[in-house]
Order: C-alpha cells, then structure tokens, then sequence
C-alpha cells in the first residue's frame, strides 16, 4: 500500500433541512451559529466523528481500519494493547523510553484509521506519543445567515421517580393513580429551515508519510465524506445530504526533472485559499430566504488553476467512488 505522495485541499458541500447539523452544547443544543452574522456553523470534530462512524460500519471495526475514538470507551485501553503487542509489552506504572513509545505510535497508527487519518493524542495515560494526522477540516459555514428554531413539543409520557416503588406494579400503581394530563409533559427541539455549508478540508504528503496514509486510505476518506450521512440518520439532525461532488485540488508540480517534481507535489503549488477562491457559490436572483439546493448557482473559474495544480471532482456513482475531471454539467466554468 503506497503513502500518498501528493498535496491535496478539498472543498465539500452539504445542507441541512429542517434539522440541526451540529448542537452547541454551551448554548442548550441549538445549532451553532457566527453571532456576529449568523451564519451557520458545524465543527470539525462533527465532521471527523461522522467520518469514523462510517469507517467504522463500512470496514467492521477491524484492524488496519478500526476506529480509535469510538463511542463510550477509554482510550488508555487501546494504548495499553499497543504497549502489548510490541516489544517490551506493557510495564503498569512504569515510563516508557523513546523507543518504546515510538513503537507503540507505530503499532496504533498500522492499525487505526482515524490516527492515520486525523491524528490522536496518545500520551493521556500509558504514553505512544502524540501523532499530527494528514487530514484536517476548518469549521464548516453556511453560504448564508440561518436562523435557529426553538420548537415546543408534547411528550406522551413521563418519567418520573417514584418515592417508595419497589417495583414495577408500584409504578403501575403511581400511573393509575394520576390525572391523565400529569402523564404527559412538554419538549423542545432546536433546528434550522435551510442551511447550504461550505467545508474546507486540508491533506499533507509530509504528515502522511509520518502515520503511513496510503492511496488506500485516501480512496476510503473520499467514499465516507460522500457517503456519512446516509448513515447518521436521526429525528433531531433532519434531513442532511452530500451535494456533489466533492471538489479537489491535487498539487502535482511542473518541473521536468522527476524528483524535483515530486518534491514540488508534496510541498505544493499554491497557497490552498487561491484554489478554494476558484468556487463560487452565490443565491440565485430572486432567491430571499434559500430553501434547497437548487436556490444557488455554483461557479468555477476553471481559468484560474494554477500550473501544477490538478482540478478533479468525485461523486458517488452506482456503489463506487468515481472521480472525473470535469465539474457537473449545472455548473458555470469559466
């Protein structure tokens, strides 16, 4: 399996339809917005969590593909396996030396996507390290100001401790005993009408060649950034969908010597904002408050790639990834 070798950046479109994309936990769970403008907001850990969970389903959980930050665990237990399973295994209570941390940093970066992928900090407990992962997203911002909903909701029922029950006819007895209208309570659900979010996401050669991400890697990072939300379905998150494609910029350099070349693709030719600056993405005329995607015109200003700098788009095709040269028929080039 080949490490890439290649500089990427990647500008990835998605919306939000009557749900809530991503929760401010300091603000009750309300979608998170820009105050100063209102625009809408969705971390990057949002994204990244949304990556491994669909890693994690597509590959079954299994070494080299297993997911490292799951869900409800403790990190310490995968590192103290990593102490294990290489030479020296694991001393409780003791500091490892350099070379041993190395070689647990190894053993978790062979056999975790999401620290090859995204890095980990590995010294929370027996130490493997710290590892600067490949790939990284900025926050994701709406195309335009949303403006988060407070919904009221009935709830049917309750769920109140009871003072003395010892069982479940104790609490059969407590129901029977109220007035129906105290069996039901109220709710609320927090959501946005419409959002459009832009996501910018980076991919180093240099920092790729440290944790071992392959081609392959690659291939599996694509496929789950078109596919998550088709496995993230909830009530609260509404309808979320991946508008394609995916718009790539892969570095590959212009010089004629070959290792001077190389040199240049990893490093890069361009600064990443002049290549995220070649997208448009503006309302259409007429449009006030945008309700779906159709409501904004997408431009690329193909004119402006720079020399050295590869433009590609990958969409979802019949099971596959497909990455094609060409942007969407419905998209102004200039």
């Amino acid at each position: 399996m080949a490490i890439i070798s290649n500089r990427y950046e990647f500008l990835y479109l998605f919306d939000c339809e009557n749900g809530n994309p991503n929760g401010d936990p300091d603000a009750g769970n309300a979608p998170r917005v820009d105050p100063e403008d209102m625009h809408g907001l969705v971390s990057d850990v949002a994204l990244k969590r949304r990556v491994r969970n669909y890693v994690q389903i597509a590959r079954g959980n299994e070494m080299p593909y297993a997911i490292f930050v799951e869900h409800a665990t403790n990190l310490n237990t995968k590192i103290v396996r990593a102490h294990e399973q290489t030479e020296g295994g694991y001393a409780p209570g003791g500091k490892a030396n350099k070379g041993k941390v190395e070689a647990a940093r190894r053993w978790l970066c062979a056999n975790f996507f999401d620290i090859r992928t995204f890095g980990a900090v590995l010294a929370v407990g027996p130490n493997a390290g710290q590892v600067r992962g490949p790939v990284q997203f900025a926050f994701a911002r709406s195309i335009d100001p949303v403006l988060p909903l407070d919904i009221s909701i009935t709830r049917m029922a309750v769920t109140q401790d009871v003072t003395g029950a010892k069982s479940s006819a104790d609490y059969l007895k407590w129901e029977q005993e109220q007035p129906e209208d105290s069996l039901r309570t109220m709710g609320r659900k927090a959501l946005i009408s419409y959002g459009l979010y832009l996501a910018k996401g980076f991919i180093s050669a240099h920092l790729a060649e440290q944790t071992g991400f392959t081609e392959e890697d690659l291939a599996l990072f694509w496929e789950a950034l078109l596919r998550m939300f088709e496995h993230d379905r909830s009530a609260s998150k509404g309808l979320m969908s991946v508008r394609e494609p995916i718009v790539i910029f892969k570095h590959v350099g212009t010089d004629s010597d070959t290792s001077q070349r190389a040199r240049q693709a990893r490093l890069g030719c361009a600064p990443a904002h002049k290549l995220f600056d070649l997208i448009k993405v503006t309302r259409r005329e007429g449009v006030q408050a945008p309700r779906s995607f159709s409501d904004y015109h997408i431009t690329f200003h193909r004119s402006g790639v720079p020399a050295g700098v590869e433009a590609c788009f990958a969409c979802w095709n019949n099971g596959s990834t497909v990455i094609r040269s060409e942007p969407p028929q419905t998209w102004e080039v200039r």
